[in-house]
């Protein structure tokens, strides 16, 4: 195979082999046979190194345009994130992957983040958590990674008024997701906000104080950046998630 792959056609074949596995699969619980899973395996192989050099690439290049530029620690966080994203990424040539494999890896990522000296942490952890979430999802198509979905009583304890009041109403706005979801990638000032939505002052105001004051953005200081935080990134990846769910032909 000479020359580099584009990555509309990474993802062409992304598709087409979960697409192949899916057709396969069909085929084998008909026909009972396991000679097809080899043929599956084979084709996973033969591209698993491309896919590993395609997810590190994309790994440099986001994070080389997220995080913040002017940290003292930029270097050395940029090649620690880098190392993650890296062992991380070689998992994909692996026949399976656990949930607790997963699993671990996200909760290294949470020591990581505690350990963050600086409020602004939270930009540069979100991407590295985004670009590893994206590694996952190619092991979903691949059929490596099977999550397991464990059905949990809804809590009696849970208080409708507060749900909505709290999680729900904040991201019931067009307005007001789109500024959430566009902190999902950096850190943005008022001035690129009103640009994002088309709103002017006291308007852009009134959603940006329902999002502070539920908790899910921030601003760093008077006059400052406004980013992300933990709850609001969480909602943001929930909601798209289940629309993505609820949606897979979108």
């Amino acid at each position: 195979m000479t020359g580099r792959t584009s990555t509309p056609e990474l993802h062409e074949l992304t598709s087409e082999i979960s697409g192949l596995r899916t057709e396969l699969r069909r085929f084998i619980e008909r026909a009972n046979t396991q000679n097809l899973q080899a043929v599956v395996g084979d084709l996973k192989n033969s591209y698993a190194d491309l896919f590993v050099d395609h997810h590190v690439e994309q790994a440099k290049a986001g994070l080389s345009v997220r995080m913040v530029p002017d940290c003292v620690m930029h270097e050395n966080c940029f090649a620690v994130f880098m190392d993650f994203l890296q062992v991380t990424a070689q998992q994909i040539k692996n026949e399976r992957v656990s949930e607790d494999l997963v699993r671990s890896y996200r909760e290294q990522l949470q020591g990581m983040k505690k350990k963050g000296p600086f409020d602004r942490c939270d930009t540069c952890f979100l991407e590295v958590s985004r670009l590893f979430e994206k590694q996952v999802d190619l092991m979903k198509s691949l059929g490596i990674y099977e999550h397991t979905d464990r059905m949990t009583p809804v809590s009696a304890e849970i208080s409708e008024a507060e749900l909505v009041k709290k999680i729900l109403e904040p991201v019931a706005n067009v307005q007001r997701f789109q500024i959430l979801r566009s902190l999902g990638g950096q850190t943005r000032t008022f001035s690129d906000l009103s640009q994002l939505t088309g709103l002017r002052g006291g308007n852009l105001l009134f959603h940006i104080k329902r999002l502070t004051d539920t908790g899910m953005i921030l601003q760093r200081h008077e006059r400052g950046d406004y980013v992300i935080t933990e709850k609001g990134w969480k909602t943001l990846t929930q909601v798209i998630d289940l629309y993505t769910a609820l949606n897979p032909q979108s």
